[in-house]
């Protein structure tokens, strides 16, 4: 069966550290593949700010270079908005696939707002990957406090597609400090230069 984690997020934009989660997690987690999910709009972020969704992909596709992370803009196929209907369509559509989460920890504490967010942490396994000054926050947000009960020690790692849902793992990883906010205030135009480049 084909081990698959799925990234999703706005990336806005696309940034050395979503490509050395992607890295870590192959590693620990024995996937064969990552597949980047760019959001067509993330529902909990503002339209404001928010780069166009082909300049998005563009800088996906630019920073990923690895021929096993797979950036997409699959949602826009699939017609999907939230992530727990984005998760099922795809395990229609890839039955011999078995499907892994991953997450920063700065997204677990918003995971309680997610649109159904229990049955999406019922639909497939969690990944939490620790990222700085966010590991505290994770640990005691609610929808920690709810999934506590099912998370899975570091050793059986390698055999989450047999572990009974719900269930998460946290991984403390080499950590980078990049961050998609520092991108976009180093140079709040990157979207342009990534559509339209310097010279062209």
């Amino acid at each position: 069966m084909k081990r698959v984690g799925l990234l999703g997020g706005s990336f806005n934009p696309a940034h050395a550290g979503h490509r050395h989660i992607s890295l870590e997690a192959m590693r620990i987690l024995g996937l064969d593949e990552v597949w980047w999910l760019v959001s067509p709009q993330n529902p909990l972020k503002p339209a404001a700010g928010m780069a166009p969704l082909g300049a998005r992909l563009a800088s996906a596709l630019a920073v990923s270079r690895h021929p096993r992370i797979r950036p997409m803009a699959i949602e826009v196929d699939l017609g999907t908005v939230y992530a727990v209907d984005t998760v099922a369509a795809l395990q229609r559509r890839h039955p011999g696939t078995a499907f892994i989460w991953l997450m920063g920890a700065d997204i677990l504490p918003q995971l309680h707002r997610w649109h159904r967010w229990r049955a999406f942490a019922g639909a497939l396994p969690l990944a939490v990957l620790a990222r700085p000054r966010h590991v505290g926050a994770a640990l005691t947000s609610p929808a920690m406090a709810w999934l506590r009960r099912w998370r899975r020690p570091r050793g059986d790692a390698r055999n989450w597609p047999s572990w009974r849902l719900p269930a998460i793992i946290i991984l403390d990883i080499r950590r980078s400090a990049l961050s998609a906010t520092t991108l976009r205030a180093a140079n709040p135009l990157w979207a342009q230069d990534v559509l339209h480049p310097p010279g062209c």
